[in-house]
């Protein structure tokens, strides 16, 4: 096979601050010039600017500082201001996490990672060798087969302190419907390791830390993990896991507020074939669940003069609902409640699960004790991450105090969300798509500020097997907002926003299944 070459000539020097210089980017098919910047010696390049050089399809959004690149058989996303480069394979859709040793920047609006460290993964998804030389030329050879699906890395640190002492202590293990969670306990932070998984063992090595092997090793666990064998080799820890054939995918992560470490093995309950082809078969876009939050001796929220969060959550679900019977007419309405009645959280995604529905939309008000912030938000089903997306969380899983046997919750910890979330992994692609197309047309169309798509634990997002989103559709505390969402015309303009995202959706869900016959 003929190779492309692309040429990058630069000048390189060392700079604490940022430097533009501009490449020429030559390939059998001309030359094009890029910017690229320069900071501490290190070359930062713009990956839509890579994109368009090697005609590769792309889609960059500036209003999230997101873009992704879509290559053959993986897809590749970056944000700006952060340190990962997540890749996710077509066939599976479970998400590979790279950490790079340094975040990307955002300038003019363009993501710019550094070009040393991002070829490893850069390659993999692509398909193709790259081999940078420096001063300034990158070599893009002939393809290449990159089975990611089963191995992981994250960047190694060379200036890592030796640790001295035994840090990893022991292991909890917790089982799951859908996999096993381990936390690994240490005493001191493991900011790097390296997995890789072949015949049936994943292996797992931790840089810089010895384990105490007598409280780590373990036989007779069961069909999924059937012994954990752990050996010091000189500074570092080798972790195997012996797998059975219910194996599907692993993550290794840092238990966020804590030095331990987090490793969830999943099963294939819902990855096997079988299961992936009856996925597609019901995901013809044809059903739509819409939960109106709340309801009956639930109110939800209380804002600005006694306004009611279950009565705008309510009367903003059967106008979308309307919108959606009369402009898609093929598509079916099922409603978790269309008059003020209580439902149990973990029964609206019943109702979406056992309706076949092919998106799951729950729609809330925000509030807060301080009459300032005000805005509509979108979230998406995974641990939150800062203090206020826990907040609200905590406020709409609440609602369990009104059931019969809010119990059933209990196993739904911080820890176990991981498992939980990445159950959904699944749909996530289309949910985060969905959630932007929700942000683009909030954004455009709304006097509302618009917050952004959040992450955060919502019960009610747990029971949906479905692509689903929550909309926290204003600030019911905040009097402007308050006096938006409780006029009919602010509950419709709400209603025909949210439709403009389904409808742009659909028509992407509707292409994205056509390009996977």
């Amino acid at each position: 096979m003929k190779s492309t070459i692309i040429f990058i000539f630069l000048i390189v020097f060392s700079t604490t601050a940022f430097a533009q210089e501009d490449i020429a980017i030559i390939t059998d098919k001309g030359t094009k010039h890029i910017p690229v910047y320069l900071r501490e010696g290190s070359v930062y390049f713009s990956l839509k600017d890579f994109a368009e050089a090697i005609s590769a399809n792309h889609y960059h959004s500036k209003n999230t500082g997101k873009i992704e690149l879509k290559f053959k058989r993986y897809l590749l996303k970056a944000t700006g201001k952060n340190p990962y480069i997540i890749i996710t394979p077509r066939s599976t859709g479970i998400p590979i996490v790279y950490q790079l040793p340094t975040s990307s920047y955002v300038i003019d609006n363009k993501v710019y990672v550094p070009l040393k460290y991002c070829l490893e993964p850069l390659q993999s998804a692509y398909g193709r060798q790259l081999s940078f030389e420096e001063p300034g030329k990158l070599f893009i050879g002939d393809e290449i087969d990159s089975p990611l699906e089963s191995q992981t890395w994250v960047y190694n640190n060379p200036n890592l302190p030796p640790v001295t002492g035994l840090s990893i202590t022991g292991l909890s293990i917790t089982e799951m419907a859908n996999g096993t969670l381990i936390r690994v306990h240490s005493k001191t932070r493991i900011p790097s390791y390296y997995s890789s998984f072949k015949d049936g063992i994943l292996k797992i090595i931790f840089r810089k830390v010895n384990a105490d092997v007598d409280k780590t090793n373990r036989d007779n666990l069961g069909s999924l993990i059937e012994m954990i064998e752990t050996e010091n080799v000189g500074p570092d820890t080798e972790f195997r896991f012996l797998l059975g054939d219910e194996y599907s995918t692993n993550e290794v992560i840092n238990a966020p507020g804590s030095t331990d470490i987090l490793i969830t093995i999943h099963n294939k309950i819902f990855t096997t074939n079988g299961a992936t082809e009856k996925y597609i078969d019901k995901w013809d876009f044809d059903v739509i669940v819409i939960d109106a939050g709340h309801g009956g001796k639930d109110p939800g929220a209380i804002g600005v003069n006694k306004l009611k969060e279950k009565d705008i959550n309510l009367k903003v679900a059967l106008k979308l609902g309307k919108l959606i019977e009369e402009e898609m007419p093929d598509v079916k309405i099922v409603y978790t409640r269309k008059s003020d009645k209580f439902i149990d959280l973990y029964k609206r995604g019943k109702i979406a699960n056992e309706n076949e529905g092919s998106l799951f939309i729950s729609i809330h008000c925000n509030s807060n004790k301080k009459k300032a912030p005000n805005g509509i938000e979108v979230y998406l089903l995974r641990p939150g991450r800062t203090q206020e997306a826990i907040d609200i969380a905590e406020r709409e899983n609440s609602v369990i105090e009104f059931e019969e046997e809010p119990e059933r919750y209990k196993a739904l910890t911080d820890e176990n969300f991981i498992l939980v979330s990445m159950a959904h992994s699944s749909y996530m692609k289309y949910s985060e798509k969905f959630a932007d197309f929700l942000n683009k047309e909030f954004t455009a169309n709304l006097s509302l500020k618009s917050r952004g798509v959040k992450q955060a634990g919502f019960y009610v997002l747990v029971g949906a097997s479905m692509p689903s989103v929550l909309i926290e559709s204003g600030f019911i505390s905040n009097k402007e907002d308050s006096d938006f969402m409780k006029n009919d015309s602010g509950q419709q303009q709400l209603a025909v926003s949210i439709f403009g995202a389904i409808k742009t959706y659909r028509k992407y869900y509707e292409k994205e299944m056509e390009a996977d016959l």
